[in-house]
């Protein structure tokens, strides 16, 4: 099955439109997780319409989602209506738990090492691909992958492979740049950051709830595509001046500082309210 990280999805984080699926995965992650995982078909559409997403591909997305096992149809006291799955609600938790992952941990010196069974199927090797890179692996051979840290999400791709921690000889750095274009993460930090702050900063002071629901959910769906390309590395393995922790510092400043009126404007448009 597709990660969360979906492969319409452009894996390069910049600040442009979305999709009405990537939008629909971003708002339940972001918003209807926590009031109870699910929201009227009208909801959704009237949710989504700020960021420029027509009604019928809400719908089209929905029927898509619930094909693939993300959604369930619910009856709610507002009409017709559409729930998180178990599968998807675990989904979420695990993506949100790494968008707002906070202080980085010790790293405690030991990579986690996959070696995978050869995959012939093309579209099969390349979806595998991109699920791995997106829990944070990236590979050393066709069939050897690594990571910092095990991703407790593995065991949901259904994965034929060998799984273990070791501590490899050499410098770690050394590794890192073979399995990571850290620089061109790096760039893609500071453009994102670039970006990122001149968007917040085209949000005038009296903005309406709307334009800043929309401005925050642009912020956090940019913010997300970088699962595809960030693994997470620990500090000690991390270039001095890291752009990555100046981005993620503003990430969480201007995210905190727009939720509650983004929340604001949920909350009225989930009853139907003006």
């Amino acid at each position: 099955m597709p990660t969360y990280a979906l492969s319409e999805t452009d894996p390069d984080p910049t600040l442009g439109g979305v999709n009405a699926r990537a939008a629909l995965f971003d708002l339940y992650g972001d918003h209807l997780r926590t009031r109870g995982g699910r929201a009227s078909v009208a909801a959704l559409v009237r949710l989504l319409a700020p960021l420029e997403v027509a009604a019928p591909a809400v719908r089209t997305a929905i029927s898509r989602m619930v094909r693939q096992g993300w959604l369930d149809p619910v009856r709610l006291p507002q009409g017709p209506g559409y729930g998180l799955t178990p599968k998807c609600a675990r989904r979420l938790d695990q993506t949100a738990a790494r968008i707002y992952r906070g202080a980085a941990v010790t790293w405690p010196g030991r990579w986690h090492l996959l070696v995978l069974e050869p995959i012939r199927e093309r579209p099969r090797r390349e979806r595998l691909r991109a699920d791995l890179s997106f829990l944070g692996y990236a590979p050393l051979s066709e069939t050897t992958w690594i990571g910092p840290r095990p991703s407790p999400e593995l065991d949901g791709l259904g994965l034929s492979a060998d799984r273990f921690e070791a501590v490899l000889e050499g410098d770690p750095r050394d590794l890192v740049a073979r399995a990571w274009d850290l620089d061109a993460i790096g760039l893609a930090y500071e453009d994102w950051l670039a970006g990122a702050m001149t968007l917040v900063a085209s949000l005038p002071d009296d903005a309406p709830d709307d334009q800043v629901y929309a401005i925050r959910s642009q912020l956090v769906h940019t913010w997300r595509n970088f699962l595809f390309r960030d693994p997470g590395l620990p500090p000690a393995l991390l270039p001095p001046g890291w752009p990555g922790e100046k981005a993620r510092a503003y990430f969480d400043q201007e995210a905190a500082r727009l939720l509650p009126r983004a929340a604001a404007f949920v909350d009225r448009n989930l009853d139907g309210s003006p």
